[in-house]
């Protein structure tokens, strides 16, 4: 199920409940701007397939849509900030890097992801001069978790981490059929008018 596919060590951290929407098949966006400590002053695609990192320090109930805040639960139940493992279930292919500029085409996805407006809304007017970065994952279920060593490189508030110890790679499969994603990505990209 994942001929062709390279794997990187190399992981984009997003909050534990988005991970978990795209692990489950509920999303396949994610919207970023750069993390507050970046090294660059602006988000950039270093990789085109990553693993899915969980962050749950800056997770807030209230930006998510009312359906989804007991995902939030679910996530925090099984962390612990002195944990000296990080527990990856999720790797991502990026399809589509969408630039999004302006409210008004912001507003044509709200029906598309876990998140309230205000979540949305925040993301794109930090950093105003800055486009967000909408992007379109083709997601993967690993089959069995891999645990990495937490190193205090991955703490903090930034998109990439380099995972730093050898992994095992295990097998995994796309959280979506091809026509699923397809019929996603068709429904994304006419609310966006491309």
């Amino acid at each position: 199920m994942t001929e062709g596919l390279t794997r990187q060590t190399i992981a984009l951290k997003e909050w534990a409940v988005s991970v978990k929407a795209l692990h489950d098949g509920e999303q396949i966006i994610v919207m970023r701007k750069g993390g507050i400590i970046e090294e660059t002053r602006d988000f950039q695609l270093l990789s085109q397939s990553f693993y899915l990192m969980p962050a749950y320090e800056h997770q807030r109930k209230e930006l998510l849509k009312e359906d989804y805040q007991g995902g939030m639960d679910e996530t925090l139940r099984e962390w612990s900030p002195e944990a000296d493992t990080i527990k990856l279930t999720a790797y991502a292919v990026v399809e589509r890097d969408i630039e999004i500029t302006d409210q008004e085409t912001l507003d044509k996805l709200r029906e598309m992801h876990i998140w309230t407006d205000t979540f949305a809304e925040e993301r794109l007017k930090w950093k105003k001069k800055n486009p967000l970065h909408l992007l379109l994952l083709r997601v993967y279920k690993l089959e069995e978790p891999v645990y990495a060593p937490m190193r205090p490189a991955y703490s903090g508030c930034k998109s990439w981490v380099r995972i730093e110890d050898e992994m095992k790679q295990p097998e995994m499969n796309p959280v979506l059929t091809q026509a699923q994603f397809d019929k996603e990505t068709d429904r994304i990209l006419s609310a966006l008018g491309i």
